[in-house]
């Protein structure tokens, strides 16, 4: 017989939690005494203790648990719940991890607005270019540099083999109400592409308002806020999908990377 602290500290659970269980006819120990109210439990019960604690942890009330147990469920349809649920925990993990990183940057973005730098912008018209590319939609909330880089190394894979088909690296952004659709893909002339890259047509853009990022992708969403400041302080606003031209972008630890932002403007 196993007191009832053994038998929670065996179990990983709080003797208030065993009370409780017993309470609702979901764990019964196999003796209380009747004069000091102790419970007894026996080691027996220790399989149906876990099976317990497991299918709570999978979100099942105790009437469920009542249930299934119950029903005789075994330990292979238990382990499979809670494979189930770990992944449901795993994406819930990602996801959460990916918007404390976007609350990270957009707080970094509010504090530096009173000591945000001045970034050199110029006026000019851009031309038509065609990408082999292939399409992203990026969810509200996901990490998108991981997205783009990816999305890049994938054109790359199909097209890479050809020599120079490398050299201009061009994205483009879109927001949309259900995410950002991403273009990411490499300026080239050719015809055709491989399977999963399609040739994509940018159009000529008549005034864009352009500037140079310096340096990591950490901290372009700064040059960019910096661009757009200007471009309202000039009377402008917003007009179409933004772009980024890579210029340089070859070390891992992007140091020395060289990017042109460049937005698309019309008179406000």
């Amino acid at each position: 017989m196993l007191s009832i602290g053994a038998f929670a500290q065996i179990g990983q659970v709080t003797h208030r939690m065993l009370r409780h269980w017993d309470t609702a006819g979901l764990l019964v120990p196999v003796h209380v005494d009747e004069h000091s109210g102790y419970r007894s439990y026996d080691p027996s019960q220790l399989e149906r203790l876990h099976r317990i604690v497991a299918l709570r942890q999978l979100g099942f009330g105790l009437d469920d648990v009542a249930a299934i147990l119950g029903q005789g469920v075994d330990a292979d349809r238990i382990a499979l719940l809670l494979r189930e649920r770990r992944a449901e925990v795993e994406r819930e993990h990602r996801i959460a991890a990916a918007r404390l990183v976007d609350v990270e940057r957009r707080l970094h973005l509010i504090e530096g607005e009173k000591h945000m730098r001045e970034i050199e912008i110029v006026q000019k018209s851009l031309p038509a270019i065609r990408l082999a590319a292939r399409r992203r939609l990026v969810a509200d909330g996901a990490e998108m540099a991981e997205v783009v880089g990816a999305t890049f190394d994938a054109v790359a894979a199909v097209i890479g083999a050809e020599k120079g088909a490398l050299d201009t690296p061009v994205a483009q952004y879109a927001a949309r109400e259900d995410g950002t659709e991403l273009i990411a893909g490499y300026v080239s002339a050719a015809g055709a592409v491989g399977e999963g890259v399609e040739i994509v047509e940018l159009p000529a853009v008549a005034v864009a308002v352009c500037g140079i990022h310096l340096g990591s992708m950490d901290r372009i969403g700064e040059s960019w806020q910096s661009i757009h400041a200007q471009i309202l302080d000039r009377g402008f606003v917003p007009s179409g999908p933004c772009r980024e031209l890579y210029v340089r972008a070859e070390s891992d630890d992007q140091a020395d990377w060289v990017t042109e932002l460049q937005q698309p403007v019309i008179a406000a």
